[in-house]
């Protein structure tokens, strides 16, 4: 999986979004930058694929809300999109599927789109896809506790890492001051396919995570500033994570209704 100036690249975030945070979107806009900046490899599109509802995540809300806060947040997006894949499936996907499902579609498409029903088309592929590439490389984007958490016992099976990063690749945005190649040095298997992983240091740090914003709202206290405007306003108006009109302060504009609801 040799990566060259004109190699095409699509990043899958996969986790709960319970409830996406800012932070959660601009790892893709960090991962696009620094593969603009150093040359090697070209992005053309940004998938979001949250869990199904059975991995009994806590502060898991259902895959309904999930997928509609995500698509408000994404609103101002042109090029990150959400697939609802995993949580139209009968049970919990490990990470290894997901990937390999949305990789096997991006191959069948553009090898043969035309025999593909426009309806069949599902809205994670991006518009003009076909005329992009005759290959695109679908890659993991995570944070570096994810990659982290490659190490902890029972978590991740050894054939599905190994999957993972040999087939796929994965891009970790790290903070700095962090040191995941001492994590992938200590590693058989990430050492392994050390060229298959790539490093982003992220230099602008965000510590708001949504077990941060989960806990503010159970104790009564404001997220504004916190998520997207909008996304808390569908946090108020559903009553999630024991969530109050005060919590989230000011009311929107008199057309936030029609925001609200234009992708659900």
């Amino acid at each position: 999986m040799r990566m060259t100036s004109s190699s095409k690249i699509m990043l899958i975030a996969c986790g709960s979004f319970s409830p996406p945070t800012p932070m959660h979107f601009r790892m893709f806009e960090i991962a696009r930058d620094h593969f603009n900046q150093i040359g090697i490899g070209h992005v053309v599109g940004g998938v979001v694929s949250p869990v199904h509802d059975s991995y009994g995540k806590k502060g898991l809300v259902s895959a309904t809300h999930r997928c509609t806060m995500i698509k408000i947040a994404l609103q101002s997006s042109d090029w990150i999109r959400l697939s609802e894949w995993e949580t139209q499936q009968e049970e919990w996907t490990r990470t290894r599927l997901t990937l390999q499902y949305h990789q096997n579609f991006i191959n069948s498409y553009l090898k043969d789109s035309n025999n593909i029903n426009e309806q069949q088309i599902p809205a994670w592929i991006p518009t003009g896809l076909k005329k992009t590439s005759s290959h695109v490389q679908l890659k993991l984007l995570c944070g570096a506790d994810l990659l982290e958490s490659f190490a902890t016992p029972g978590l991740w099976k050894d054939e599905d890492i190994e999957a993972i990063v040999g087939q796929h690749g994965i891009v970790v945005v790290s903070r700095a001051g962090s040191n995941p190649e001492q994590f992938i040095f200590n590693s058989d298997i990430l050492s392994r396919y050390r060229k298959n992983i790539t490093i982003v240091t992220n230099w602008v740090t965000n510590d708001v995570s949504s077990t941060l914003v989960r806990r503010l709202l159970s104790r009564g206290m404001s997220i504004k500033y916190l998520l997207d405007d909008y996304v808390m306003e569908y946090i108020k108006q559903q009553g999630l994570y024991g969530s109050t009109e005060s919590t989230c302060r000011e009311p929107l504009s008199k057309n936030s209704d029609e925001i609200l609801t234009c992708q659900i």
